[in-house]
């Protein structure tokens, strides 16, 4: 990326962060569902579930983390597409601007405001008894798996940002990503679960990626389920990219 680029994408993303700060709702909704379900699940389900020895708050950690990311995104369909709508980006075209700059702004904001998302609902989980073995490092490897999800997962959400033609549209696709969660390790242990569900369970890409944020938090070195959730992120990543940007590019030719 060019330092042209570099700077415009800068000056965008600030844009893009300004409408967030004034409307702070829009973090206050996306916390919230992960957090309902913090809550329902330690106090209301908590006690009948058996996942190990430990609190069940720390088990359930990692797929609420991830939850979190999956409920932010639908805000970055959301905004693209309303830039969209409204003629932004065909202001922003007549402008001497990089091109790229308008997706990796929206990118970038959605980064950050899923971050500080993460954050609130590690404090609320604090608050609930969460704990955690884990050193500087783990939690650095906690932050750069949650990085890499977070950057994957906007990708993708680009693509219905682009191409929706509705509101609706345009944030539905999130529905299944937040629910993806629930039929992986994040909840239960999938040998709880019978065959076909758990097969899809032991091969989608939350379980991996929920067993290593797992195993990190609790001071304990990732296995081989690390690599296996990085390729998933890495491999989603990559091409939700390439169809974003080959989209973009016809909608602004």
């Amino acid at each position: 990326m060019s330092t042209l680029a570099i700077q415009d994408t800068s000056v965008l993303t600030g844009r893009s962060l300004r409408h967030i700060l004034r409307s702070p709702d829009t973090i206050i909704t996306t916390v919230m569902m992960p957090i309902a379900f913090l809550l329902l699940f330690v106090y209301v389900f908590g006690g009948a579930i058996r996942a190990g020895s430990g609190a069940y708050v720390n088990y359930l950690m990692p797929g609420i983390l991830l939850i979190t990311v999956a409920t932010g995104i639908s805000y970055t369909s959301y905004r693209l597409f309303t830039d969209m709508q409204d003629g932004m980006v065909e202001r922003l075209r007549s402008m001497p601007i990089a091109r790229s700059s308008v997706l990796w702004a929206h990118v970038l904001t959605s980064l950050v405001a899923n971050l500080v998302s993460v954050v609130i609902v590690i404090a609320v989980a604090l608050v609930m008894g969460f704990r955690s073995r884990a050193g500087i490092g783990s939690w650095l490897g906690v932050g750069g798996i949650v990085v890499l999800f977070t950057l994957a997962l906007t990708w993708v959400a680009i693509i219905p940002g682009l191409t929706a033609r509705s509101t609706d549209g345009a944030v539905a696709f999130s529905y299944p990503l937040i629910f993806l969660p629930f039929i992986s390790s994040a909840f239960v242990p999938t040998a709880s679960m019978p065959g076909p569900v758990r097969w899809f369970a032991d091969h989608q890409p939350v379980t991996p990626l929920v067993n290593s944020i797992r195993s990190l938090l609790a001071g304990r070195p990732a296995d081989a389920d690390l690599w296996v959730g990085l390729a998933w992120c890495a491999g989603i990543l990559v091409a939700a990219y390439v169809v974003a940007t080959r989209i973009y590019r016809r909608r602004v030719r």
